[in-house]
């Protein structure tokens, strides 16, 4: 898809004049709600199954619900944000998203808080397609990457508040009270975004030349890079969810240190995250091999964290497999954004993420079972690293493009 010069130089200049960085602020504050909602089970894991009576081993089928309905909407929610627009749909996904999750605290039994985990996932299925697309076209090529680079953060920023503040909020409010806060929050948040968002003027640039949507099952690349974030995110969420567990019960670690070693595994990707997104902008936009840097290094590092033994080679070796777990993630999105161009990125970070989201459906069950039936700490994290690995090979055959 074409776009003429003087049509995008009409979308740049209403973008400079606009509060876009207070945009993006908003959409990263939903993004950021959106993936504490969802992280905050990896804390309260135990809490629950020993309310509802599920083993080590069962704890996992929750992620797997919350993920079954995340995928399932994911393609859904990115061609909505196409249709009504991303501001609309972040609305729409945070929202349900609040009541769901408030609704999660009253679970009495597996039945229903399955159905739960599921309804959760589906009504947060639109929010990083809708983030992702605000950030694209509120910001021109040459800003992308650290724009990319910022709102991805809140992923990273997700992981260490879930891990600081989750486990000292359920001892005094019970788990159950830890969803209802979270609930509320997120509810807040997305009537926030009803209130202030808007859409960039590109978009009304270009919603008269709409490719169809199967243009995107026929691009090459894009599904190159839809395998690449299914594999990579194999590695980065099975060991967000089942890290803490695997630190308590294959070393004994205390759960409130284990939370502390988590939160430094994100802590190392909020300050490398814009930094790799501004360091591809000063490449002019080159995206690809600062990927392949960071997905070979990540599955290095995992096979090292298996390997470990003491709590303090655990403390310091997590912060810089933060940085390699996490740091792909904006550029995999630029990339997706300028492959598919500004009138299908929401249908094609949609499409993509929802088969990327596949991985973390499959890996909290894989790494469990192989826990399970090996009791070895190792195993477990060479099951995990399996994942980047295969991510590195696919993404040497991805072409990069820049459609604007």
């Amino acid at each position: 898809m074409e776009t003429s010069s003087a049509e995008c130089d009409g979308g740049v200049a209403a973008r400079a004049s606009s509060p876009r960085w207070a945009i993006l602020g908003l959409a990263w504050s939903a993004l950021l709600m959106g993936f504490v909602d969802r992280l905050a089970w990896a804390n309260l894991a135990v809490q629950v199954g020993g309310s509802l009576g599920l083993p080590l081993a069962g704890l996992g089928i929750f992620v797997t619900a919350f993920y079954t309905g995340y995928v399932a909407s994911n393609a859904i929610g990115g061609l909505g944000t196409d249709w009504l627009g991303p501001s609309r749909m972040l609305t729409l996904a945070m929202i349900p998203l609040g009541l769901c999750t408030f609704l999660f605290s009253y679970t009495t039994s597996v039945a229903m808080g399955l159905g739960l985990q599921l309804l959760m996932g589906m009504a947060a299925g639109a929010d990083y397609a809708a983030c992702v697309k605000l950030a694209a076209t509120w910001f021109e090529f040459r800003l992308r990457g650290r724009a990319m680079g910022l709102l991805i953060t809140a992923s990273s920023v997700a992981v260490v508040l879930t891990n600081v503040l989750i486990p000292t909020l359920a001892a005094q409010l019970g788990w159950d009270g830890v969803y209802k806060v979270l609930g509320g929050t997120t509810g807040l948040v997305g009537l926030i975004c009803w209130l202030v968002l808007r859409d960039a003027p590109i978009t009304v640039v270009v919603a008269a030349k709409k490719p169809p949507i199967a243009s995107l099952f026929r691009n090459r690349d894009l599904m190159l890079l839809s395998f690449v974030g299914f594999a990579a995110l194999w590695g980065t969420w099975g060991f967000a969810f089942w890290v803490n567990a695997l630190m308590v019960k294959g070393h004994g670690i205390s759960p409130v240190r284990a939370g502390v070693i988590t939160a430094m595994f994100g802590a190392g990707a909020i300050v490398a995250k814009p930094f790799i997104g501004l360091l591809s902008d000063w490449l002019g936009g080159r995206r690809k091999i600062l990927v392949l840097i960071c997905l070979a290094s990540f599955t290095a590092m995992l096979m090292l964290f298996g390997t470990l033994e003491s709590e303090t080679a655990f403390f310091a070796v997590a912060p810089i497999l933060g940085i390699s777990a996490f740091v792909y993630a904006p550029l995999l999105a630029a990339m997706i954004a300028e492959i598919a161009g500004p009138a299908l990125v929401g249908s094609a970070t949609g499409i993509t993420n929802a088969f990327w989201q596949l991985g973390s459906v499959l890996v909290p069950l894989a790494v469990g079972v192989v826990f399970e039936s090996t009791h070895s700490f190792a195993y477990a994290f060479v099951a995990l690293a399996a994942g980047p690995l295969l991510a590195t090979f696919a993404m040497f055959a991805v072409e990069e493009r820049h459609l604007f």
